[in-house]
């Protein structure tokens, strides 16, 4: 408790240990983009092979063959198996996995093999790093900045693992849109009734655009987890920031987009959480001066 209070007392302490815990976090949320999908695919690929053998229809000659293959499917976990290189297997010791430095003095290259590490992995931490830094300047070292660091933090995991699958796992947005509304229940954002009706309306403000695209083309222009992730924001920020968030969001979709376009000379489907996660962080941080701003060039 006295070490809190050093840092509730001290802004600059506060923001340097801060700074130093959002690179360790960031270190973990790579670990986090990585694995996750992979640990999907292991439990759909379990799922999968338990429901067809218990088809009375399948003949067993047919789903005996898939059963006896993914039973040779190895675990994983955010712990389990180690670190590895992707390129030579070099199991990656401590002192190569410290976060940002390591990359640095190995010049991102792997130490055996000489391949190179992704960008990514040092990109993750640094902004991790800045935005909790930036968390807790917003808000101090306090029960809402906290949770605030909580929010930012999956939503910067959300964004890397979008990016790699086009997914938005459930096991990482439904926690967060219950811790919303639990933190809400505090009034730390918004009142508790702001936060449920953000949940509901993030939800379906989505929804409703996707189902009455569907109708005029048949095509499903936006995942669910789309609808899931603005429900989250909707819960922790409340239902007056759901606008600037969808416009936001929109604007940084449409520009990605339409570089894409340009670059690869045709349309192709592209991760849209991403950008809803990144606006969300803008409306975390500087939503109500943006509104404030806005509405006072009309006064």
């Amino acid at each position: 408790m006295q070490f809190i209070q050093l840092l509730q007392d001290n802004t600059t302490l506060a923001l340097f240990v801060f700074g130093l815990l959002g690179l360790c976090v960031g270190s973990f949320l790579n670990v986090i983009i990585h694995r996750i999908p992979l640990m999907m695919i292991y439990d759909w690929r379990q799922e999968c092979s338990h429901f067809l053998a218990d088809q009375v229809d399948m003949p067993r000659e047919h789903t005996q063959p898939l059963t006896n293959i993914v039973a040779n499917d190895q675990p994983i976990t955010l712990s389990r198996p180690a670190s590895r290189c992707p390129h030579c297997a070099h199991k990656i010791k401590w002192y190569e996995n410290i976060p940002l430095i390591s990359w640095l003095i190995l010049r991102g290259r792997c130490s055996d093999c000489k391949a190179f590490i992704d960008l990514r992995y040092p990109l993750v931490e640094g902004v991790t790093a800045l935005l909790s830094v930036l968390v807790i300047y917003q808000f101090g070292v306090s029960g809402t900045g906290l949770s605030a660091l909580v929010l930012v933090w999956t939503l910067i995991a959300l964004t890397g693992i979008d990016f790699d699958t086009q997914l938005l796992p459930d096991r990482l947005t439904f926690p967060l849109a219950g811790l919303g509304l639990a933190v809400n229940s505090q009034g730390w954002f918004v009142s508790p009734t702001q936060s449920i009706w953000g949940l509901l309306l993030g939800f379906l403000s989505l929804w409703v655009v996707v189902k009455i695209f569907y109708l005029i083309t048949k095509k499903h222009g936006m995942g669910q987890g789309d609808f899931k992730l603005l429900a989250v924001l909707g819960a922790w920020l409340g239902p007056l920031m759901l606008p600037l968030i969808i416009l936001l969001s929109s604007l940084l979709g449409s520009v990605v987009g339409l570089i894409l376009m340009k670059k690869q000379g045709e349309s192709r489907p592209f991760a849209f959480g991403p950008y809803i996660a990144i606006a969300g962080i803008v409306a975390l941080l500087y939503g109500s001066d943006i509104v404030s701003w806005y509405l006072g060039m009309y006064t």
